[in-house]
């Protein structure tokens, strides 16, 4: 069994694939509460056993890390309790794509892995790949497993938080898919300013990156990915929403390491 790690700034998303590559269980704990190796060592423990999934079972781990202050005690936590040393997506790796960024040990690990889970879900094709998490990210991989690079804007909770911190009246509301546009209240407003400045960016982002590059739409697949992918496919521009592509990307990288 392969245990895959995606910790972001928010959460830290778990999943556990079987040899064969079916994805069994998985399980997500808030970053800032990963505290002692200890601590999360028994977080894991007993998750798993809660899931009928014996620890000792657990062949490899892979990690994409994007909050370093953790990773010591995540890493201490599987050499005491697991006997493994987990793999850290980083420079090194492989990884089975090529980037070409200007600066390729600046892209974050969970980056890189989503492009590699989009690649074994689309190979041969054209991704654009949209991670809607504490920051949105959209990066673009070409039919030839070549990751070009991408896009980074706040993500939805940011631009709440944003505007709460450095208004005078404004406020904290439930992010949620608005029912029209222009609102008559003022937390209608800011749901509905928060929801299609997302929107808007990643539909102008696409047309951008398909007139630059020559793309025919139909050899383009738009994945949606992150907390708030699902929230915000209802006009239905993703081609699909894949919660657990992050994960998927680690697992193929651990076998590539193996």
């Amino acid at each position: 069994m392969y245990l895959c790690i995606d910790i972001g700034n928010s959460q830290v998303h778990c999943g556990v694939f079987s040899a064969t590559g079916e994805l069994q269980v998985q399980f997500r704990h808030n970053t800032a509460h990963v505290g002692s190796s200890d601590q999360f060592a028994v977080f894991l423990l007993q998750v798993l056993r809660e899931n009928n999934i014996e620890p000792n079972l657990l062949r490899n781990v892979a990690i994409a890390s994007v909050v370093p202050s953790v990773d010591y005690s995540v890493t201490a936590a599987f050499l005491k309790y697991f006997n493994l040393k987990p793999l850290f997506l980083q420079p090194g790796v492989k990884t089975g794509i090529k980037i070409s960024s200007n600066h390729p040990g600046e892209i974050g690990a969970d980056l890189i892995a989503g492009a590699v889970g989009g690649i074994t879900k689309y190979p041969n094709k054209h991704l654009l790949i949209f991670d809607f998490g504490t920051a949105t990210t959209m990066i673009y991989v070409t039919p030839q497993a070549e990751f070009v690079g991408g896009a980074v804007l706040p993500g939805i909770r940011l631009m709440m938080e944003s505007l709460q911190n450095n208004t005078a009246k404004l406020f904290t509301v439930n992010i949620s898919a608005p029912q029209k546009p222009i609102s008559k209240d003022t937390r209608q407003a800011i749901q509905s300013g928060l929801y299609y400045s997302q929107i808007g960016a990643a539909k102008e982002l696409i047309n951008q990156v398909i007139a630059e590059y020559h793309i025919v739409r139909s050899e383009l697949v738009i994945i949606g990915t992150g907390g708030f992918a699902t929230m915000l496919n209802t006009s239905q521009f993703f081609d699909e929403i894949v919660p657990d592509l992050i994960l998927i990307g680690l697992r193929e990288i651990v076998k590539l390491n193996e």
